[in-house]
């Protein structure tokens, strides 16, 4: 099956070379102080030679990353757009199935993803290609979300973790260590001390609504440090890399507040925008902050995460920021609550006074925490929201105006947003010294979940926009943007996968 598959893919879609150091997109270099620059100096001027060493324990930059067997459902889909003689659209996403991508385990018992993880460390080897793993079975997963799922409890977490770690055992691997474990942590309150809306419950004999045992911040950070451990001493060549969700999530204090309490100080370093879509360039800024804040906090200033500039504000008490706009994160503005809000479908972002406040701040200290991106879907940036506002749509209220439609939207703009495109392709040449790799972690083409009303992806006033005649309960679990009833989560999604694949920046071919 897997011979015949890549035999179809190959023939439509051609030989596909990995795109290097000179790659385009919207990314940027960096500069001698190791801070990104603005879009003047994108990886387009980086010369195709260029390459960073290996950082220690860590990815050649010739490095080829293992092409996992394609999703039938794409092969299928590949067929049958041949046989409709819509060869150029069979091209590209046969073409898109030729890029390497990650492997994704999500449950199973202890020997059964020990196996299934040898099976993928095995086919690696044999085509002398490095895998990207993804560990993602950590209890409470994706808190009852399209993803929801995981291991029953801590104790099944562990005896699963290291059923995966054998099954790495002696070979090199890369670790996407539990994707959004550390964005929703049951119960866990941010550093500026808002509760999180992260909160399992379950029915005790009484009836009554209670927090799911084990469902704790203390428990979500004792299974990511048991799991860091357990590959890290069973499979000692894996890189691990901790989750440190995208830069319209997480502060960058937060972040790095919480990637050093999961045990990043014994992993490789971190991960960014995993199933998001946020441009490389503005992703490569936040994970240099994160880093750059990971050792403030822990060398200058210990303990100090809260002070560290982010992407919402460059710090100071709150009277100072609307003196503290102009020159720091482009396309700003001051919502009603005195909240920062930042403009995430701007390519390259202006972050010039972000990074002098670094530089003051950390004076001789440099930082090392590497990072990793994930651009399997970024290359057309984040939803376009501004798009439903007006005709036909004529959608209600702004991105600053929260409870607007707009609002909403953007606030669900992770889940299956149209407009959006394969990004670089996966290289550990990057170019950027604490960048160890773009990776395509999540598979292009499979879906979000049942992005609707009903599962708070979606945002959407029926009044104004409703061609489908929906009424009722219907409206609440259509996708609107798609004009369909989403797949589930994980499902193939063929219009977004051709759609993937045509607006692919840069293209396929």
């Amino acid at each position: 099956m897997r011979t015949r598959d890549y035999a179809m893919l190959s023939i439509l879609s051609g030989s596909l070379g990995a795109i290097g150091c000179g790659s385009a997109d919207s990314s940027t270099a960096s500069n001698a102080d190791g801070n990104i620059t603005g879009a003047s100096s994108r990886l387009t001027s980086l010369a195709p030679a260029c390459k960073t060493p290996p950082p220690t324990g860590g990815l050649d930059p010739d490095t080829k990353f293992f092409v996992v067997p394609p999703n039938p459902s794409a092969v299928q889909q590949v067929i049958d757009l041949a046989k409709a003689k819509e060869f150029r659209a069979a091209a590209k996403l046969g073409a898109l199935e030729r890029v390497p991508q990650a492997k994704w385990f999500t449950d199973g018992t202890p020997e059964e993803v020990r196996k299934a993880v040898k099976k993928t460390m095995i086919e690696a080897a044999f085509e002398h290609r490095v895998p990207v793993l993804v560990a993602y079975n950590v209890p409470f997963r994706d808190c009852a979300q399209y993803s929801a799922g995981g291991a029953v409890d801590t104790a099944a977490y562990e005896a699963w973790i290291d059923g995966f770690s054998a099954g790495i055992g002696k070979g090199q691997a890369v670790v996407i260590l539990e994707p959004d474990a550390l964005g929703t942590i049951p119960y866990n309150t941010g550093l500026d001390g808002t509760a999180e809306s992260c909160k399992p419950t379950v029915t005790d004999a009484k009836g009554n609504t209670v927090p799911a045992p084990g469902a704790d911040p203390s428990n979500r950070y004792a299974q990511l440090n048991y799991a860091v451990d357990s590959i890290t001493s069973k499979a000692p060549k894996a890189l691990v890399y901790l989750d440190a969700t995208q830069s319209h999530w997480l502060t960058v204090g937060d972040a790095a507040y919480r990637l050093t309490t999961a045990g990043l100080p014994r992993a490789q370093g971190f991960f960014l925008n995993v199933s998001n879509y946020q441009f490389t360039t503005n992703s490569a800024q936040y994970g240099t902050w994160v880093s750059n804040c990971i050792a403030y906090a822990t060398a200058v200033t210990p303990g100090d995460f809260s002070n560290c500039p982010n992407q919402y504000w460059n710090g100071g008490p709150l009277p100072a920021k609307i003196a503290q706009l102009n020159g720091e994160w482009t396309g700003v503005a001051l919502d009603p609550r005195g909240e920062w809000s930042d403009t995430t479908d701007v390519v390259a972002l202006n972050t010039s006074g972000i990074n002098l406040r670094y530089a003051n701040m950390l004076g001789t200290t440099q930082p090392t925490t590497h990072f990793v991106i994930d651009t399997s879907r970024n290359g057309q940036g984040p939803l376009k929201v501004a798009t439903y506002a007006a005709a036909p749509y004529n959608q209600p209220g702004a991105v600053d105006q929260p409870g607007t439609v707009i609002s909403g939207l953007a606030n669900g703009d992770w889940c299956n947003p149209p407009g959006a495109g394969t990004g670089l392709r996966p290289t550990a040449n990057t170019g950027v010294a604490l960048l160890d790799a773009y990776l395509w972690v999540k598979i292009p083409g499979e879906s979000d979940g049942s992005c609707d009303i009903a599962g708070g992806a979606r945002a959407w006033d029926y009044s104004q926009y409703n061609p489908w005649a929906l009424t009722g309960d219907a409206q609440n679990h259509f996708d609107p943007l798609w004009g369909i009833v989403d797949p589930a989560a994980g499902a193939w999604f063929p219009a977004q996968a051709l759609q993937m694949a045509q607006l692919a920046n840069p293209p396929l071919f």
